[in-house]
């Protein structure tokens, strides 16, 4: 009888110690540099330059096409969906910072988007047509002659 006891309450605090271990955390999936907008803010206007950008940040992830002193930082952080999403991915953060340099490398702009600025942007409903793509008259009697031909199937 005492083993029964002793042997439950092993069993009893072996359970406790595993559910104190355990840790209610969300899981995230981090892309980018961390804590992008507490760094962004250790750099000053017409003050830091390139090298304190490249010591508090790090490289930038892409530069501007035109502009070779246009650098562009990005953070993204997803996590995991409440019970209604079904544990889908769910986009937590998404930072962008835009940093531009004069010739001389000091810093003269400083922009930061965050998720709520990027749904504001607008895009163009223009499409360009790619006349190297048209398929030519007998690519396109072929093709109407193959889905009649295997329609009837």
């Amino acid at each position: 009888m005492f083993f029964k006891i002793k042997y439950h309450i092993v069993l009893l605090l072996s359970f406790f110690i595993i559910l104190i271990s355990c840790k209610l955390q969300e899981p995230y999936k981090n892309h980018g540099i961390l804590f992008l907008k507490n760094r962004s803010e250790k750099l000053t206007i017409n003050v830091s330059n390139k090298n304190d950008v490249l010591n508090i940040i790090g490289f930038p992830h892409s530069k501007s096409i035109n502009n070779k002193n246009e650098w562009i930082f990005i953070e993204r952080t997803l996590t995991k969906g409440e019970f209604h999403k079904l544990g889908k991915n769910v986009l937590k953060e998404s930072n962008i910072l835009i940093l531009n340099f004069d010739k001389y490398g000091i810093l003269t702009t400083k922009k930061f988007y965050t998720k709520n600025d990027l749904n504001k942007l607008t895009f163009s409903e223009k499409e360009t047509v790619n006349e190297l793509s048209q398929k030519s008259f007998v690519e396109k009697f072929l093709r109407s002659v193959k889905e009649k031909m295997y329609q009837k199937k």
